[in-house]
């Protein structure tokens, strides 16, 4: 799975008094792209957490290019782009039909409950990294 895609409706929650989509809201909608991009490769989060394994986001960089409104239908594009034993970045885009909205890079660490650093799962470390960042 080289890019994995999630629809998101712009909810009335989701915006301001302006109908724009409050800026914080984004990382809200990466973060359940990420987390489905994970479901499809086969992860168990919760499975993952009894064990004493979870993850963590240390480092996000994000661009916000064009706001999106009330009711918009979005799409959230996630591509994996790298990995080294215990983490991973995906960069994540959202878009509304071909405009570009926001843009981000997200370091994920994978780790013991108390925080010491640990293996990424295989189904992870096996995943095919994109050939081109969103």
């Amino acid at each position: 799975m080289t890019v994995h895609s999630w629809p998101i409706r712009v909810y009335y929650e989701d915006v301001d008094l302006a109908g724009i989509v409050y800026y914080a809201n984004y990382l809200r909608f990466i973060e359940r792209a990420r987390s489905e991009m994970v479901r499809a490769a086969g992860i168990d989060q919760a499975a993952m957490r009894a064990d004493g394994i979870v993850f963590a986001v240390s480092r996000i960089e994000a661009d916000y290019r064009r706001p999106a409104r009330y009711d918009d239908a979005l799409v959230v594009e996630t591509r994996l782009t790298a990995r080294s034993p215990a983490r991973f970045v995906m960069s994540q885009r959202v878009l509304r039909d071909a405009d570009l909205l926001f843009v981000a890079e997200v370091t994920i660490v994978c780790m013991t409950v108390a925080g010491r650093p640990k293996r990424l799962p295989a189904q992870i470390a096996d995943m095919a990294l994109a050939e081109t960042s969103p």
